[in-house]
């Protein structure tokens, strides 16, 4: 055990040796400092260089070009002098020899966030974070869509993806995984087969999960599409376990020029993707962009699409304190290609589209979007698709209160149904049994003020292009 409580030649839990960069500041009296760094090098590991928090208690103000004989690297943000360590030295860990108050926990998770996105662990006094997993998997160029966690409009934006891609010439296949997904990687040819209402119904009756992403995006995007599964997900968006990596394989095989592949929840493809859309809900609270992981799932992304502009989800000011942090965020430099670009930015709102006309039904909503959106939803529905609503529910999510209030089914002739949650093993087969006409419902992301969310994702495509064919 070194003199410090540690042993340092666990650093990374390997008995091995480890090329490491330090974290150090200037509240440690730098003979502390020196004598931490010598303890990891008399246990094996090779100090690379020190890079240099912030704090000047205990140094001078000149600053430290030194600690004993490791280098020590300054920048006016940290962050910079971190990443430029990470890409000239390529080390295997970052070793956090700081402490409050000059990594406080925002500015902390923002060092684990600059190494995790240049693929190096990080570990301090009592953690350690690992890099998700994201090898090269895909054999066509890729398109991830992240969100920062469920509900947030994921599997919307990434069927939107889809059709915009077909729409544009391309052929595009999406890999979808989700804590419903089959137990082995599942094509569904979107393109060829027309689900109906009774074949999901069938599914769940043969105890599958009939709204599951994959079905969801098949259906409403009428591409190819491969089911995954995945259990488990981490801080920083890795997966447990997961079968993406053999629905990834099958996807290559596909005919198609174009993955994407659509993250679960908060959780991220296990595989590494070209480009990165990060979906992002004007609700979210800020800290899950400024805190926590949120400064690298920011640093994974190319662009951002904001969602659910509009009340009750997101207020002006709330949505204007998400733009403000969104063309803030640091982008940090690039290994291969200099600075990055800023984030691309796109506004939205989901409008509420059946898959096909039913004007002049009467129609009873089954959605997940909260009680306070109603009154929007029955008013675009009346207005753009010429429907009356009779009836609606919003507990697609909550199976025992959506049965209760699916008894009020007798007054419409349609239910018009999200794919989610329930949706098919309750709501679709309730109606059905009751003589009604089931059609789905998409929601389509719009933009607002000027917003193309259509452009950004041509725009990512073709990034996406070029960054593959590099």
């Amino acid at each position: 055990m070194s003199p410090f409580g540690r042993r340092p030649n666990s650093l990374c839990g390997k008995e091995i040796s480890i090329r490491c960069v330090a974290v150090v500041d200037g509240e440690h009296y730098p003979p502390v400092v020196e004598g931490a760094l010598e303890a990891y090098r008399a246990a094996g590991h090779e100090i690379l260089a020190a890079v240099m928090a912030g704090g000047t208690e205990k140094i001078g103000i000149e600053g430290l070009a030194t600690i004993g004989r490791t280098e020590v690297r300054t920048s006016s943000d940290p962050r910079t002098a971190l990443a430029q360590a990470i890409i000239e030295l390529k080390p295997e860990a970052i070793l956090d020899l700081s402490d409050e108050p000059v990594l406080d926990y925002r500015r902390r998770h923002e060092m684990v966030a600059v190494a995790l996105w240049y693929g190096v662990a990080y570990e301090g006094a009592d953690f350690r974070f690992t890099p998700p997993r994201r090898p090269e998997l895909a054999a066509k160029p890729s398109m991830a869509i992240i969100g920062t966690g469920k509900r947030t409009g994921k599997t919307a934006v990434a069927g939107f993806a889809a059709r915009t891609l077909s729409a544009a010439g391309r052929r595009p296949i999406v890999v979808a995984m989700g804590r419903g997904g089959p137990a082995e990687p599942e094509i569904l040819r979107g393109d060829r087969i027309e689900l109906t209402p009774e074949d999901l119904v069938e599914l769940a009756e043969a105890g599958r999960h009939a709204a599951s992403d994959y079905i969801e995006d098949a259906l409403l995007a009428r591409v190819p599409t491969v089911g995954c599964r995945r259990c488990g997900g981490g801080l920083a968006g890795g997966v447990e376990i997961t079968n993406v990596p053999e629905g990834v394989a099958l996807a290559n095989e596909l005919e198609g020029d174009f993955i994407i592949l659509e993250g679960s929840g908060a959780s991220i493809p296990p595989a590494r993707a070209d480009v990165t859309g990060l979906v992002v809900p004007a609700s979210v609270p800020l800290e899950y962009l400024i805190g926590y992981m949120g400064p690298y799932k920011l640093l994974l992304a190319d662009f951002v699409v904001v969602t659910m502009c509009e009340s009750p989800f997101g207020s002006p000011s709330q949505i204007s304190s998400i733009s403000a942090v969104l063309d803030k965020a640091w982008r940090g430099p690039d290994p291969g290609d200099g600075a990055r670009e800023a984030l691309k930015v796109v506004r939205t709102v989901f409008r509420p589209t059946p898959v096909r006309d039913i004007e002049g039904a009467d129609v009873f909503v089954a959605t997940t979007a909260p009680e306070a959106a109603g009154e929007a939803l029955i008013k675009h529905l009346a207005n753009e698709h010429r429907v009356t609503v009779v009836g609606i529910s919003h507990s697609l999510s909550d199976r025992k209160r959506l049965q209760t209030e699916l008894e009020d089914l007798g007054r419409a002739d349609v239910l018009l149904c999200e794919i989610k949650a329930a949706a098919i093993d309750v709501a679709t087969k309730r109606a059905l049994d009751a003589g009604l006409e089931v059609v789905f419902m998409d929601n389509v992301p719009v933009g607002i003020d000027g917003d193309d969310p259509a452009h950004v994702i041509e725009w990512g495509t073709q990034l996406a292009t070029a960054r593959f064919g590099a």
